[in-house]
């Protein structure tokens, strides 16, 4: 998704982890950007819609619903953008703003697996939808 977006320079696919309680690895995608080309708020919001944010489900462990802030600036902004996109779910969103604590990559075999799986089943039932969304509702910022 982050990567089909203009500002977005680099997406790297791994897992994460901040600080206790929320110290055990999660996946996740860690994204460098150029907040002069797109703004925090428009990738929190790409985020809310193209996952279960407001589902609170029993593999949360696994795939935690995070904004992961490398500054204090940057953790207010993603409060202030997540507080300002909640009127639009009708349930609250379980989307929470944690510390980066560290990040370590998937192996390379998991890595662009769109680019690498394209058409096949997966692709198909799950990704090809989010980013007809993203076409849909982003189109501004899809490059």
């Amino acid at each position: 998704m982050f990567a089909s977006l203009r500002g977005v320079e680099r997406v790297e696919q791994g897992f994460i982890r901040s600080a206790p309680p929320d110290d055990t690895w999660s996946e996740a995608v860690r994204i460098a950007f150029d907040p002069a080309r797109i703004a925090l708020d428009v990738l929190v919001e790409v985020h809310l819609r193209t996952h279960a944010s407001t589902s609170n489900h029993k593999m949360r462990g696994k795939y935690r619903s995070a904004v992961y802030s490398c500054s204090d600036d940057q953790a207010e902004a993603a409060r202030v953008a997540l507080a300002a996109l909640q009127p639009g779910y009708d349930a609250p969103l379980v989307t929470r703003v944690l510390p980066l604590g560290a990040f370590r990559a998937s192996p390379e075999q998991f890595r662009s697996y769109y680019l690498k799986q394209a058409g096949g089943p997966f692709c198909a039932r799950y990704i090809d939808p989010k980013l007809d969304l993203l076409r849909a509702r982003f189109a501004e910022h899809v490059s």
